[in-house]
């Protein structure tokens, strides 16, 4: 049997603006209280204004104050099993840990769930920033504490 959750992505795909690819995708996201926020792709004319359906739904969940998330489906018109592109993979990972569920719909009762770290190992973090900036500061502080022995 589908998944509940792939059903909702199927439902949203007719809601789909998708003029240019004529690639309908759509998501459905469940929160850590079970709400389930769905999402379809908005095409612009230039491309790169284009909103990814696993975008939108995540931006309503935040919008209603959610921050953590279960799992996502993900389906397309093709039913191809497509999975979130590396730029949704990133937004996916700001709120999601690595165990998080991305169930890809490959048409009929046919799923392929991933985790968020199988698709996006070392992602970049709030500790990834950290550690990066303690780095600098390290760095700085070793330049400062150079003693120049020189006459010059």
């Amino acid at each position: 049997m589908t998944d509940d959750l792939v059903e909702r992505a199927r439902t949203v795909l007719s809601e789909a603006y998708v003029p240019y690819s004529e690639y309908r995708v759509g998501a459905a996201l469940e929160t850590a209280d079970g709400s389930v926020y769905v999402g379809c792709n908005i095409e612009n004319a230039n491309y790169s204004n284009s909103l990814h359906a696993e975008e939108v739904a995540v931006a309503a969940a935040i919008r209603d104050g959610y921050r953590e998330f279960v799992r996502i489906a993900v389906s397309s018109g093709a039913r191809d099993g497509v999975t979130p592109c590396g730029m949704c993979r990133q937004t996916l990972a700001e709120f999601a840990d690595e165990d998080f569920e991305v169930i890809c719909d490959q048409g009929g009762e046919e799923t392929t769930t991933y985790t968020l770290g199988e698709l996006l190992p070392d992602t970049i973090s709030p500790a990834t920033l950290d550690a990066a900036a303690a780095e600098r500061a390290a760095s700085a502080e070793g330049g400062a504490d150079v003693d120049d022995d020189s006459d010059a």
